[in-house]
């Protein structure tokens, strides 16, 4: 650790080591939540590729429900089946509405539930991404600052003694755009596989109520 960030940690004080302490924790927080969100976007995607066909395919709603306990891995689809078929509370204000309307809010709010599970991590990866260039930033300025006033303080300023101190500080700038820059690239990846699995949800949600609002009028 003779250069670069190791000789930066050893002339730096405390607040340029909390910096690069704060950045080593928001990288490791961002690199754990990449991981995780691909691991389950990826397997969420594809359950629902096969599970949706797999329900409709059944020929009775206990053997559909029965079907996606097994395929539906993040547990995205069997909250709507039981939103859709939930017998309303008597003498409540959910039952004043029309059936059509308590359909709606049911399957609404079981759909947001899966959706917050799907953008969980999202706002990390986004705080991480907007923020973590400045505290590099940040980090590089108090970096200069720390070591031209140490010069300053031993006299003798030359070009020399100037440049190695500099230069070992605008590793922190780097080490701020090393961090930001896998966070944003997931935030946006993420971003457009949660919008594609929403929109499969919002289908069958929208499929489950027109189903259960033909099996009431039947009835």
């Amino acid at each position: 650790m003779d250069g670069g960030f190791g000789a930066f940690w050893h002339a730096s004080d405390g607040v340029g080591r909390t910096v690069a302490a704060l950045l080593l924790l928001m990288s490791v927080s961002a690199w754990v939540v990449i991981v995780w969100k691909a691991w389950v976007l990826r397997r969420a995607a594809g359950d629902i590729q096969r599970a949706v066909p797999a329900f409709w395919a059944a020929q009775r709603l206990d053997a559909g429900r029965q079907r996606l306990a097994s395929l539906d891995r993040e547990n995205l689809l069997a909250p709507l089946v039981d939103a859709a078929t939930a017998p309303s509370a008597p003498g409540t204000l959910a039952t004043d509405a029309h059936l059509s309307s308590q359909l709606t809010r049911r399957l609404r709010d079981a759909l947001h539930r899966g959706l917050a599970h799907l953008q969980f991590g999202q706002v990390l990866l986004a705080s991480v991404g907007s923020t973590a260039p400045f505290i590099g930033l940040f980090g590089t300025v108090w970096g200069i600052y720390h070591a031209l006033a140490n010069i300053s303080a031993e006299g003798g300023i030359t070009i020399e003694r100037i440049a190695g101190p500099v230069g070992e500080a605008l590793v922190m700038t780097a080490a701020g755009l090393a961090v930001a820059i896998p966070a944003v690239l997931a935030y946006n990846l993420f971003g457009k596989w949660v919008s594609a699995c929403e929109a499969e949800l919002e289908g069958f949600a929208h499929d489950l109520r027109e189903m259960m609002l033909a099996r009431s009028s039947e009835s």
